[in-house]
């Protein structure tokens, strides 16, 4: 099931579409449909991350940045560091 939603885009963008449209042969509808279900996910994914990261963090999960710090610092060098944990 399908539902309708207007949306407003600017001139340029709106002419983009238009072209990829026509070159693709798909609907306009169907390209912004494919837009929008991409960035949902990729923003779901991206928030779910985040989120599962702090529960780490605050469950105690974490590195101290001066830890990373250090390491990452050492890249390069005589002393390279291991990988803190």
């Amino acid at each position: 099931m399908t539902e309708t939603l207007s949306i407003r885009l600017d001139s340029a963008t709106k002419q983009r579409l238009d072209a990829l449209s026509r070159h693709s042969k798909r609907s306009k509808s169907f390209l912004a449909a494919e837009a929008i279900a991409a960035y949902v996910g990729q923003e779901e994914w991206q928030l779910g991350e985040i989120h599962a990261a702090i529960g780490e963090l605050e469950g105690g999960d974490g590195i101290r940045h001066e830890e990373v710090a250090t390491w990452l610092r050492s890249w390069g060098t005589d002393g390279d560091k291991n990988i803190p944990r």
